[in-house]
């Protein structure tokens, strides 16, 4: 990550900068608000040793590197200290390849349209059957979701080098992604081989509300296809069964597939047994609408807020809030303010973001969180405690 290290010194003049909107204090660090082509980032300013390192904050870092790169060397200039270290003279990075299947969330809930059919595989690990099916069905968008980043860089190689064009990968929780596809969008969901988490039966992927959202997703007679070698797994799923009796099943054992990866190979070798479960989708499902507003209302006091922050997290039915830390703001505005950093969401996927209040009025900084009902769940709970 880009960073530069400087000798101390003041604050920026913010009064008078072109790249910087405002500064915000906080007991152990500040946040420098950024702005370069009308896009918003934080600069964090901490201690190092007798010295000030200035890096990107994690939680609102922006591509292309280069424009951060570019921000960094704009506040060394401003800040007329001693530039003892940087690595971020390489201004122009290349676009890779990989960006063209590699696809960020954002891109699902705002940019993504097909005119296909949509597969989708979840957990595609060496990426065996996800290749198979992608060159075999060529008419197809197959979407691969993994949270494993090792597998993901080595099947995205194996796209370049084949030039597999209908194929996008998502770095994301399964159990949430599907929320953002469209009813009756898709024509089969893959599970194969998922983590069986024995010991943390919450986290596994298989339950009943992940299977309500595939039966929504897909189109009649698609399927929803298991395929697990556990036999805890096995069983659990099968009881989920009881759930969706209207909906036709089949269930197999040591069935065998057009394709078969290396760790497949190897436990049909140790005769190890292996089930399938398909489920049917025998119904249109209707799309989904429900109102998304993130919005808050104006009249806030700021000592008000600070005083009333949670220390402990606030823990709902499906969704956690975690009040992080507050910074006080001076800006070009207004020198009253106030940036609080707020983890929420999921609890297998939350989400980190900032809440700038100025002027009594408040809002997410860089934007709404992504639009699930979980992230609205929570803002409805914050909304309740800034109250």
């Amino acid at each position: 990550m880009p960073h530069i290290l400087l000798e101390p010194h003041n604050d920026i003049n913010i009064k008078e900068s072109k790249s910087f909107d405002f500064i915000a204090t906080g007991r152990y660090d500040q946040k420098i608000c950024a702005k370069v082509d009308d896009k918003e980032f934080l600069l964090t300013k901490v201690k190092k040793n007798d010295n000030e390192l200035i890096k990107i904050d994690n939680a609102t870092r922006l591509t292309p590197v280069s424009l951060m790169k570019k921000t960094l060397n704009n506040y060394a200039e401003e800040s007329n200290a001693k530039l003892l270290f940087t690595n971020t003279n390489s201004i122009h990075t290349k676009m890779k390849t990989e960006e063209t299947y590699i696809k960020n969330i954002e891109y699902f809930v705002s940019d993504f349209k097909t005119n296909k059919e949509i597969w989708v595989e979840v957990g595609f690990g060496s990426g065996v059957h996800l290749i198979h099916q992608a060159l075999q069905n060529p008419d197809k968008l197959i979407i691969g979701l993994e949270i494993h980043y090792p597998s993901i860089e080595q099947v995205l190689k194996q796209l370049k080098i084949q030039n597999i064009t209908n194929v996008l990968i998502v770095n994301y929780d399964a159990r949430l992604f599907l929320e953002f596809l469209d009813s009756n969008a898709v024509g089969r969901v893959f599970v194969h081989f998922p983590v069986p988490w024995d010991k943390k039966p919450h986290r596994r992927v298989m339950s009943v509300g992940f299977i309500q959202e595939c039966m929504r997703v897909l189109k009649v007679t698609g399927t929803l296809e298991l395929r697990t070698d556990s036999p805890n797994y096995f069983e659990y799923s099968s009881s989920l069964l009881e759930h969706f009796e209207k909906y036709p099943h089949e269930i197999l054992k040591n069935k065998d597939l057009d394709v078969t990866s290396k760790y497949e190979a190897r436990w049909k070798r140790q005769e190890k047994d292996i089930w399938d479960v398909t489920i049917s989708s025998i119904e249109e499902s209707s799309p989904v609408t429900f109102d998304i507003d993130f919005s808050f209302p104006d009249g806030y006091d700021i000592e008000n807020v600070k005083k009333n922050l949670p220390k402990d997290a606030v823990i709902g039915d499906e969704f956690l809030i975690n009040f992080e830390d507050w910074y006080e703001i001076k800006s070009q505005s207004k020198s009253n303010g106030l940036l609080v950093k707020i983890t929420f969401g999921s609890f297998n996927r939350p989400v980190t973001k900032y809440l700038l209040i100025e002027n009594n009025k408040a809002r997410y900084f860089q934007g709404e969180p992504i639009r699930t009902k979980i992230n609205l769940m929570a803002h409805q709970k914050i909304l309740e405690i800034l109250k």
